[in-house]
């Protein structure tokens, strides 16, 4: 079969495609014929310098038919079409997935739009949870446009909230994120740097909830964003700091939300939000959206597009 590795550190040009033996699935595992595989930015980041030792795989969300089941597989069965998240070979023609990390695919929806949907679908989900949302509270989405921000939109007016405020990295992604149903679009240099008369002057009105998928410098603003006792959630991986004047001034709160730890503590709680999110979109309230989908030949094309952050919605490859 054909897998991805990539045998130093570096940009999308270290990715390699090579053929391997098809593995075995081992106790409580699933072997997939991968039909499409999600490309994310943590990978993406991993590949740039992530400490794992060198050749690496590269895992990731995963959705296909399961073609063999190994001991002490139970609830699944060969013919059936799940996805999940892959911490071996998975972008590859075929992928072990643990049965723990396996949800059904349900008839009318495409392995595409399991990996668009499923693992983004609940970090996003997860992220405005975290902020315990009442209804018709104000939210603002930063990265709105990326594989979970632009669920994070369609969740967050599907689940009642009365302002969505989508933020973007550029102006050509704003009629997309409209489509998703924000109601105001703003550009990140938009966003005040701090409170105060900076924060007062800004071109929307203060919200009570911040998603940030960024990190960064951009925490910061997404503070400097919330009305008082607002509530920011950051979920993505790329780090910052945030002075705690900031909260303290307008009894505002941070909170961090990792998808990792609900699955394993809390694995009930991550399948109820499978089952909305899948009852959402047979419903036609929540739409994964795909930028573009390639073959695993040009998986540096797709790295190479999630680090320009040009794209709009999901980047995803087919092995098939």
């Amino acid at each position: 079969m054909r897998r991805v590795r990539y045998h130093e550190n570096g940009g999308p040009e270290v990715l390699r495609v090579e053929q391997t033996d098809v593995p075995r699935p081992g106790p409580g595992e699933l072997l997939l014929r991968t039909e499409a595989i999600g490309v994310t930015l943590p990978v993406v980041r991993k590949v740039r310098g992530g400490g794992l030792p060198l050749p690496a795989s590269l895992g990731g969300e995963v959705a296909g038919k399961i073609v063999a089941v190994g001991p002490d597989v139970t609830g699944f069965a060969v013919g059936e079409r799940v996805t999940g998240l892959c911490f071996g070979d998975g972008y590859a023609d075929h992928s072990l997935l643990h049965s723990a990390m396996a949800s059904s695919v349900p008839e009318g929806a495409s392995a595409t739009d399991a990996v668009a949907l499923v693992r983004c679908g609940l970090v996003a989900l997860g992220a405005y949870e975290a902020a315990r949302p009442a209804e018709g509270e104000s939210v603002l989405v930063t990265a709105a446009a990326s594989g979970a921000g632009h669920l994070a939109v369609q969740l967050a007016k599907a689940r009642g909230a009365g302002r969505v405020v989508a933020a973007v990295g550029s102006a050509a992604k704003a009629d997309f994120v409209r489509s998703l149903g924000a109601d105001e679009v703003v550009s990140y240099d938009e966003l005040p740097t701090r409170g105060g008369p900076e924060a007062a002057a800004m071109p929307f009105e203060p919200v009570d909830i911040a998603l940030d998928a960024v990190g960064g410098e951009l925490l910061s603003p997404a503070v400097a964003s919330l009305a008082p006792g607002g509530r920011l959630v950051a979920y993505g991986s790329g780090g910052g700091t945030i002075e705690a004047y900031d909260l303290l001034v307008g009894a505002k709160s941070a909170i961090g939300f990792q998808m990792a730890l609900v699955a394993r503590h809390r694995p009930a709680l991550m399948e109820r939000w499978r089952q909305e999110l899948w009852g959402l979109f047979t419903a036609g309230r929540l739409r994964p959206r795909v930028h573009v989908e390639l073959p695993l030949e040009e998986a540096a094309t797709a790295h190479a597009i999630i680090e320009s952050r040009t794209n709009r919605g999901k980047v995803v490859l087919r092995p098939v």
